[in-house]
């Protein structure tokens, strides 16, 4: 006579390990419910499909190397005066990642942009997409070894893989000769291919300052701006805000 717990084994034998976990509960379910045999397969079906779509959501949020989480239900708008809840969560249907555009959030420090970029980011990969979180400097210090080591193109084809690449805070650090070149090397390969969630403190009409090269930075620009949405922030520093209230 099987016992549950030899059940169980041939269910993680077969990798439905989510049914072999909950197999007496969704027992004790049925039985409780009596369902039909079709129900109860269906229900195991279910379990597992929602076990494994858990378990992908947590594995690709610890992939996106967030360093912070940040949801969108958190954000404060009443602070922000050029930026509205309902244009960000018009980028909710994910359009934007379907289409291959891209998101440029610009504007002061302490406004928001890594919050929202992170919280957008947050909610692309509960919708099943892979996102991968990067600062300007970790990305520039990341291209830079894999060009040293001759490994710059798999290094670009891998963060290729993910759906969206954030990109914070572009424009606070000048880039040498090299970080353009390799920046250009990575926006060029994603160019329609990918999107990008981009925060920079600089208007693109200022760009051609912390790249130093003006024949850099407009093709660098002109790739990012093309199929964008472009959301300039306002209002005062939140950080700022908090401080001076303590």
């Amino acid at each position: 006579m099987s016992s549950i717990n030899s059940v169980a084994h041939k269910y993680r034998s077969l990798c439905l390990s989510g049914v072999a976990e909950q197999l007496e509960q969704l027992l004790s379910q049925a039985e409780a419910h009596e369902s039909s045999y079709l129900n109860f397969a269906e229900t195991l079906v279910d379990h597992e499909q929602k076990q494994r779509n858990s378990k992908r959501i947590d594995q690709n949020k610890r992939r996106a190397c967030f360093p912070l989480l940040k949801s969108l239900d958190e954000f404060d708008y009443r602070f922000q005066t050029t930026l509205s809840k309902r244009e960000i969560n018009s980028l909710l249907d994910f359009g934007f990642i379907d289409n291959r555009n891209n998101v440029v959030f610009i504007g002061p420090p302490g406004v928001g942009k890594t919050h929202l970029a992170i919280g957008l980011g947050l909610k692309a990969i509960d919708a099943g997409y892979k996102v991968s979180f990067n600062t300007a400097l970790s990305l520039m210090e990341t291209l830079e070894l894999a060009e040293i080591k001759g490994e710059l193109k798999k290094k670009i084809n891998q963060l290729a893989k993910f759906d969206v690449l954030i990109i914070d805070e572009l424009g606070y650090l000048p880039m040498n000769k090299q970080w353009m070149h390799n920046l250009f090397q990575l926006i060029n390969v994603l160019y329609e291919y990918r999107s990008i969630i981009l925060t920079t403190n600089k208007e693109f009409t200022q760009w051609g300052e912390f790249f130093s090269d003006g024949n850099v930075a407009v093709p660098i620009v002109d790739r990012i701006i093309h199929h964008s949405h472009i959301f300039i922030l306002g209002g005062e520093s939140y950080r700022l805000k908090a401080k001076l209230n303590n």
